[in-house]
């Protein structure tokens, strides 16, 4: 079944904010927010109790602070992931000005939005299969039952060929009609879960990779709330998108998405054609702005299933911490994230995110 659309992740967690505080109030229980005191009922409401014998009315919520959310991991020099963190342990920077955190956590297993996409462009003739092989093992391993996913197939147009499901079987599937396409057959192979994505006119087309990217964090992901990543399988090289890499990585930003490549580049079948490899690149800009990174693994199996386990223990191993922005203007502005480890980890982190725009 489909999520719930929302307009915005931070809409979503006022929502949520104010479910606990409703909570709170009713019964008493514990809460993160306690201390926050609920607004009191208006009194020009024009409410009436049903009876003369009914309780007072409840008072009504109101929550007009926009609260940032970070999903973020954290390592040792090594490379090993760190857990049993707390609060006391994190500074967050918004445009290098120290906030206040509201709360933390880790989140080991809030459920996770993942788009699974595709590179089927010519170059990836020789590592395709292997791609699909080890990217069904993978999804088995990572998704559960509250978990949802996607496949995108991109070459010169970029098609959902399933739409969000956890039904791991159907999501192999879909993976395993992908094709390649170099743009000199009949065109993209339609979806097994819906059509081609339109992306740019014209005839000028190679491998449409930012189009997906953009195509799958605005027209998918930004309506999910909650953990979201994206994870391509590409040599990275971008050849007639209608959009830029700046545009596919604001848009990954907007929907809070964590975007991790695996970068399974053929590179001798380049120089050996004589053509110029460019794709790292671009990918380490797009991984870097949103939480993730590139994991080169060439045209090896073993490097792109290690690959994939250290992604899923990534996924599986992430704190969230929240604050409310000193800044708060309601402008659409990018701000800037900093989040500081006082000893000295390294975080795994997104460089920033849009403010909302009021709707006033």
């Amino acid at each position: 079944m489909r999520k719930l659309s929302r307009l915005s992740s931070q809409t979503c967690l006022l929502a949520v904010f104010a479910l606990a505080l409703f909570c709170a109030t009713v019964c008493a229980g514990p809460s993160a927010f306690a201390q926050q005191p609920p607004a009191q009922p208006s009194s020009d409401s024009g409410q009436k109790p049903a009876n003369s014998d009914s309780q007072e009315p409840l008072p009504t919520i109101k929550a007009n602070v926009n609260v940032v959310s970070i999903f973020f991991n954290v390592k040792d020099k090594h490379g090993a992931l760190m857990p049993n963190l707390t609060k006391d342990d994190f500074e967050v920077f918004e445009d290098g000005k120290p906030q206040t955190i509201k709360y933390f956590t880790p989140e080991t297993n809030l459920p996770l939005t993942l788009g699974m996409l595709i590179d089927s462009s010519g170059s990836q003739l020789r590592v395709l299969d292997m791609e699909k092989e080890v990217g069904g093992a993978f999804l088995k391993q990572i998704l559960t039952n509250k978990d949802e996913a996607y496949v995108i197939d991109f070459n010169i147009d970029a098609s959902l060929v399933q739409d969000y499901t956890n039904d791991v079987r159907r999501l192999q599937n879909a993976m395993n009609k992908v094709k390649i396409n170099s743009g000199y057959g009949t065109g993209p192979l339609p979806g097994a879960g819906g059509g081609p994505v339109p992306t740019a006119p014209g005839m000028n087309r190679g491998t449409v990779l930012f189009d997906a990217v953009y195509l799958s964090a605005h027209d998918m992901l930004a309506k999910e709330v909650g953990r979201k990543a994206m994870i391509l399988l590409t040599d990275g090289q971008d050849e007639g998108s209608q959009l830029k890499i700046k545009d596919a990585i604001e848009a990954s930003q907007k929907a809070d998405a964590i975007v991790y490549v695996l970068l399974c580049a053929d590179r001798g079948s380049y120089f050996a054609g004589g053509m110029t490899y460019y794709g790292e690149g671009d990918m380490k800009k797009l991984t870097e702005a949103t939480g993730g990174r590139v994991i080169n693994v060439g045209n090896n199996f073993d490097k792109l299933r290690d690959a994939f386990d250290q992604i899923a223990a990534e996924l599986r191993s992430q704190y969230n911490i929240g604050y409310t922005p000193l800044n708060t203007k309601l402008d659409g502005s990018y701000r800037k994230l900093e989040i500081k480890n006082k000893q000295n980890y390294k975080i795994q982190a997104r460089a920033g995110y849009y403010a909302g725009v009021s709707q006033e």
